[in-house]
């Protein structure tokens, strides 16, 4: 999942790279639909877990391919899954080295099983959480089997709805149909169960206990719940943007620059969601700043229009300001100019960055500053511009090379930055909002007005 994550950034710059390791990653599946959590080539020893997302992310990663490059051969390129033991009903996981199996089937398949194997809930109706979800952390909230994760649903929503007309061109209208009634029950179970007053919950316990709740003494405001609440469209308005609210109330720190994964860390209290309680409180996934989960309420501020919050986060997330001053400097301790996966939230280390170079948070930035932020969405039939400019920028331009053709994109901000009033290309003005791809040679200028 970590890996296909990571090029999605090289969608637009490199999709045959993107395009092998979409391949590569499929022949990492059981028949089942489940997949290694991570192996280790040349061997393709690796480890079988019960982790519930790391599957979703292929089907994901391939609707977001189809969606730039229109590649649908993509889709009949056929690959074996693996043979292996399945997990021991008393083991979280299984560390060994598989083998090839005879069985293969289409990348559509791959990603087909993977979405199948997922449609599973528990008594709210909710995914679920199995041995943890992108939180590896929070692994012992469902090993009983009836666990649930509020964020698992925004994630299934999103993949279900993107992936469900691949499969109707496809004839297989069945799967289709039960696609998008998984996607529509959970959105139910996301609204009737997850909501919390405030703010989405983040989890359900194998006996039903709450997480991410105002009742809970550590852990009440997940991140995650909220941003994938924007980004997957399934969340109703007025509760997506009091969800934004709260993170902005609880989980962004001004004086400090920090985007919180969740408030209060885990400590002393009694709950036990995993492994993440062995981490000191601020550190790592246990409350501190988890960059990649930041990124992802970078693009609901923007997705929702907020570009004060958006103006706020690009600078909190911009590592080159972590030492710009002596004192910054001293308290971050790692390079200015990587992204670092994480930065401790509690004393004594508050403001001091974890691991750099080793995140995927620099890929998913590089996405919401084009995508969100700039809000140009390369697609294979034109250039989509869905701004959200902070409002003290007078604009911004960018170059972009399609094939042999060449864009220059000049955005003018008459100081609100999200709506666009008018596009001009090579001097006429654009009939609708979708700028033509071609590749014909030329240099290609395009003017965008907003206001």
């Amino acid at each position: 999942r970590d890996q296909l994550q990571d090029v999605l950034a090289l969608l637009v710059c490199a999709p045959a790279l993107a395009r092998a390791q979409i391949l590569r990653a499929s022949e990492r599946q059981f028949p089942e639909g489940d997949v290694q959590h991570w192996w280790h080539p040349p061997s393709g020893r690796g480890v079988r877990t019960r982790s519930v997302d790391d599957r979703v992310w292929l089907p994901y990663v391939t609707a977001q391919y189809l969606k730039v490059t229109g590649d649908t051969q993509v889709l009949e390129e056929m690959r074996p899954f693996l043979a292996g033991d399945a997990i021991a009903a008393n083991k979280e996981d299984a560390h060994y080295e598989p083998r090839t199996s005879t069985v293969s089937g289409s990348l559509f398949e791959h990603c087909a099983r993977a979405l199948d194997i997922s449609l599973g809930s528990g008594p709210h109706g909710l995914p679920l959480i199995g041995g943890g979800d992108w939180n590896d952390g929070m692994n012992r909230i469902g090993l009983q089997g009836q666990g649930e994760s509020v964020w698992m649903a925004w994630l299934l929503i999103t993949t279900l709805q993107q992936f469900a007309p691949t499969a109707e061109r496809r004839g297989e209208l069945a799967r289709a149909a039960r696609w998008r009634a998984a996607a529509s029950g959970f959105a139910a179970a996301a609204e009737n169960a997850g909501w919390d007053g405030a703010w989405y919950r983040r989890a359900f316990f194998d006996d039903g206990t709450v997480l991410g709740s105002a009742t809970n003494v550590e852990c009440r405001i997940d991140s995650l719940a909220q941003s994938w609440a924007v980004l997957s469209d399934a969340a109703p308005l007025e509760h997506a943007t009091r969800a934004m609210d709260a993170v902005s109330e609880y989980l962004v720190r001004d004086a400090e620059d920090l985007i919180l994964l969740f408030t209060p860390p885990f400590d002393k209290g009694v709950l036990d969601p995993g492994y993440i309680k062995g981490y000191p409180p601020g550190m790592r996934e246990n409350g501190g700043q988890y960059t990649h989960a930041a990124v992802w309420a970078l693009m609901a501020y923007a997705k929702l229009g907020r570009n004060a919050e958006v103006a706020e986060l690009l600078e909190a997330l911009n590592p080159i300001h972590r030492s710009a001053t002596r004192r910054g400097s001293a308290a971050y301790m790692v390079e200015p100019y990587v992204m670092a996966a994480d930065i401790y939230s509690e004393a004594p280390h508050a403001r001091r960055g974890g691991w750099t170079w080793y995140t995927g948070a620099a890929g998913w930035m590089y996405n919401a500053v084009i995508e969100w932020v700039l809000g140009v969405r390369i697609r294979h039939d034109g250039i989509e511009i869905v701004p959200c400019l902070p409002a003290a920028w007078p604009g911004c331009e960018l170059s972009y090379r399609h094939a042999d053709a060449y864009y220059e994109i000049a955005m003018i901000s008459g100081g609100g930055g999200r709506e666009v009033t008018a596009i001009i290309v090579d001097g006429e003005p654009l009939l609708g909002t979708l700028i033509p791809l071609l590749r014909d040679g030329q240099l290609h200028r395009v003017e965008v007005q907003l206001r």
